[in-house]
């Protein structure tokens, strides 16, 4: 397969998305990057919690769901029409 060349990429649309989405919930680009990064944390340490209650019912009993819980309350917290 040859290489994906920068000119592949619609750089103007890209760009501009990248740049527009962190905008529409009034966040700048680092600021959202980092808003990602927390929430990614959070939901792999919730699946990881699902997945050991799936083995061992009687450990991490109400973990998951709290932090799902948790999440939705973060995004729901943000401005702009994406949440």
């Amino acid at each position: 397969m040859p290489p994906i060349s920068t000119s592949d990429i619609e750089e103007p649309g890209f760009l501009a998305k990248c740049r527009s989405h962190p905008a529409s919930v009034g966040e700048s680009y680092f600021g959202h990057m980092g808003f990602a990064m927390r929430f990614a944390g959070k939901l792999f340490v919730a699946g990881s919690a699902a997945a050991v209650h799936a083995v061992i019912p009687a450990l991490c009993e109400t973990t998951a769901s709290r932090a799902v819980r948790d999440l939705y309350k973060m995004t729901h917290l943000r401005a702009g029409p994406d949440t």
